[in-house]
């Protein structure tokens, strides 16, 4: 099914992205943190974790940002920094947008910091090439060419320009009663986003698809049917004032003619929506983040589901099977759980990348399912960070906590970093703290529209 598809070549590119054959080993560094100045556990309160896990990942879109661009680097390797260091993302780069004006009202940066980082890199975007409007998966950071991202991928990718757009609307809200300087970044913004031609990517369909190339066209042939992460596409793209999509796009594309709605139920948790590859358990739980940084699910509903009801249970799905741990795999339980895609450790002890999930589970655990589905768990989520945190001698590096680990090998660990696994964390613990992401991108007029017009 389309779904299916949808899931696999997700899969298949993320593999791509996250290079394979990665097979190094890394020496991690320690930033200075808490200490109780003993042997015994280290402890922390709740607010001062939550303040230690935002400002040390701050630090992969602040210190370790694409030196030229000030993007998000695909990745970041401690022990090989020089490893893609051009290769921007442009999805992560949405993400690290709405990071620094975490970073600004947490403190970490200024506000004037913040404005010059944000100048430089909105002229970047503004100078990289475009592809009826949308940017392309992978931006060189030097030139701002497109960097391919498979063999028919060096154009336009439609979801990750929906991930660069909504950090690209918060910018706007953040800064458009400032100063004159603030407002004229502020502009650039909202121009910016409103270039995107939405509907272009329709084929005069009533669905949206994810890739156009000028050498291969729409040959990918990939539609963006949910239930997955690109409901924020379909958002944006009815938000555009003048490259908008009508519903009937959204009725039969991201919601199948009502095709979305499951009737499945795991541990009692109704799924109310059909995880294409993962109906029983559902997906990995980067799909309960991606849109909902600034789309927010609290006050999100369509004639088909209440969206914060989907992504609450599908957190607590994923939460329980790792506490009923039925593959019996080391240290699963109430403290450390959270499946997702991200780096994973190979058979042969090497690095490479997986969707992982209930249906999935190879016994890792990535920081970044548990950290960023604190607004649907907290005491859950709050409860693994001090896991993390617990053994932050092996987990804590230079940009926050590392991609992945493995309890059940010898507590192997992914010293290496994603921006899409980094952003969330920063993002989702600041929305469960003030709401911050969620205020800007939703008092949009724009999205407002956008909404109103979908039924939401």
């Amino acid at each position: 099914m389309i779904k299916r598809n949808l899931f696999l070549s997700t899969l298949i590119m993320l593999i791509m992205a996250c290079g394979g054959g990665d097979d190094y080993t890394y020496i991690p560094t320690t930033p200075e943190i808490p200490d109780d100045g003993s042997n015994n556990v280290p402890t922390i309160s709740d607010n001062d974790l939550m303040d230690l896990v935002q400002e040390e990942t701050f630090k992969y879109f602040w210190d370790y940002a694409e030196t030229n661009s000030g993007g998000a680097k695909e990745r970041y390797h401690p022990k090989d920094p020089g490893l893609n260091a051009e290769v921007v993302t442009s999805g992560g780069t949405g993400f690290g947008l709405m990071a620094i004006l975490v970073g600004v009202e947490r403190g970490f940066i200024t506000r004037s910091e913040a404005v010059d980082r944000l100048t430089t890199l909105l002229d970047f975007l503004e100078n990289a090439d475009r592809f009826h409007g949308a940017w392309s998966h992978w931006i060189n950071g030097s030139t701002g060419a497109v960097i391919p991202f498979s063999s028919l991928d060096n154009g336009g990718d439609l979801v990750e320009t929906a991930f660069l757009t909504q950090g690209l609307i918060c910018v706007k809200e953040y800064f458009k009663n400032g100063s004159d300087e603030e407002k004229a970044l502020a502009q650039q913004a909202d121009n910016l986003w409103k270039g995107v031609e939405w509907n272009w990517y329709t084929q005069n369909q009533n669905v949206l698809y994810w890739h156009w190339s000028p050498n291969f066209g729409f040959d990918i042939n990939l539609q963006l049917k949910g239930y997955n992460e690109v409901l924020i596409t379909y958002v944006l793209a009815a938000a555009s004032p003048d490259y908008s999509i009508e519903k009937p796009v959204y009725t039969n594309g991201w919601a199948s003619g009502g095709g979305i709605k499951s009737a499945n139920t795991q541990y009692g948790f109704p799924l109310l929506v059909k995880h294409n590859g993962n109906e029983q358990f559902g997906g990995p739980l980067f799909w309960a983040h991606y849109s909902y940084l600034g789309l927010n699910p609290k006050t999100l509903s369509d004639e088909y589901v209440d969206y914060w009801d989907v992504n609450v249970n599908h957190s607590k799905i994923n939460y329980t099977y790792c506490v009923t741990n039925p593959k019996g795999f080391e240290d699963y339980g109430e403290d450390c759980w959270g499946l997702t895609a991200s780096y994973t450790r190979n058979n042969d002890g090497s690095l490479g990348y997986n969707a992982h999930s209930p249906a999935n589970d190879t016994g890792v655990i990535s920081p970044t399912a548990a950290i960023s589905s604190i607004p649907y768990t907290p005491q859950e989520s709050l409860k693994a960070m001090h896991y993390f945190y617990k053994n932050k001698d092996k987990l804590l590096g230079p940009a926050g906590f590392y991609d992945a680990f493995s309890p059940e090998n010898n507590f192997w660990v992914a010293e290496a970093y994603l921006a899409i696994d980094q952003g969330p964390q920063i993002i989702m613990i600041e929305n469960y703290r003030s709401g911050l992401l969620w205020n800007l991108f939703m008092g949009n007029e724009d999205v407002k529209a956008g909404l109103t017009k979908l039924g939401f």
